[in-house]
């Protein structure tokens, strides 16, 4: 038996069973909400896509407060499905906090079994291994051939997407061994993306540029560096030093659309030396 940490904090189950109750009301087919009552599973899914993004916004700005509120959007939205899926008959909210209880069981032996793991790189190892034989498991059920691919959702951001399908290749031995040939590859694809461009074949240019990005997050992997954090910071950086020199433009009595690309770069290297501590 597991017990549950003692803490300052009410019961869990007490805010749980009320926040299941409040769900059903909003289903209730007489008393419910007209909007609630219309979705489905495909109509709720993208607002869960948008909750975890703001999840991780929060995270980002490091508050606090943001976090409680947008992580309980996120378990409301768990709630919705497992509403839905009891309506259906199919399972509920117990049955979801049931096999991912089981799950994180199974696959840490090492806490809750005799298992030994020395280091968290090889608790990683080890993860990874449960993962792989829980996919050849499903295979082999389902009749087909298991991939190291299996399991890679579709439905993830494109550039997480292609760092997740790298991955698993590389523990395969699919991969470079030095980042000189990313930067190679790189180079290459720029070539690649330059002779489409002067051909003026935009489906050529699609595919050449697809190509582009995915050896960027290649060279990212290789460094270590999540491509979308990367990228969520340099989007930060340039919404912040944009921002000012729409401020700097108010200022002076003009807007960016009456200011000249010359005038707005002059601005920017403004923002950029304004930010230099």
């Amino acid at each position: 038996m597991i017990s549950e940490p003692r803490n300052r904090f009410l019961p869990m189950s007490r805010n749980i069973d009320r926040l299941l109750e409040i769900m059903a009301r909003l289903r209730d087919p007489e008393r419910g909400c007209p909007w609630d009552l219309e979705q489905t599973f495909r109509t709720i899914a993208p607002h869960t896509i948008e909750e975890a993004y703001e999840v991780a916004d929060a995270i980002e700005q490091g508050d606090m407060p943001a976090l409680k509120d947008e992580l309980g959007d996120l378990l409301f939205q768990v709630v919705f499905y497992a509403q839905m899926a009891r309506e259906r008959g199919t399972f509920d909210f117990d049955a979801i906090a049931g096999a991912i209880c089981d799950k994180m069981i199974r696959r840490h032996p090492h806490v809750f079994g005799d298992v030994t793991v020395d280091s968290a790189d090889a608790m990683v190892v080890r993860w990874e291994d449960q993962k792989a034989a829980e996919r050849d498991a499903k295979a082999e059920a389902e009749g087909r051939q298991a991939s190291v691919l299996d399991g890679v959702t579709g439905g993830l951001p494109a550039l997480t997407r292609a760092l997740e399908l790298q991955k698993r290749a590389a523990r395969v031995g699919f991969d470079w061994t030095d980042v000189a040939d990313i930067l190679d590859k790189i180079e290459e694809e720029i070539g690649e993306l330059r002779h489409e461009l002067a051909e003026a074949n935009k489906g050529r240019m699609q595919d050449e540029l697809g190509d582009l990005l995915f050896a960027v997050v290649n060279l990212a992997r290789r460094l270590d560096i999540d491509p979308e954090t990367a990228l969520r910071g340099t989007n930060a950086k340039f919404e912040r030093r944009f921002r000012r020199i729409e401020t700097l433009l108010s200022e002076a009595g003009r807007r960016p659309e009456d200011a000249g690309l010359d005038d707005m770069e002059a601005l920017w290297q403004q923002a950029k030396r304004e930010e230099k501590p």
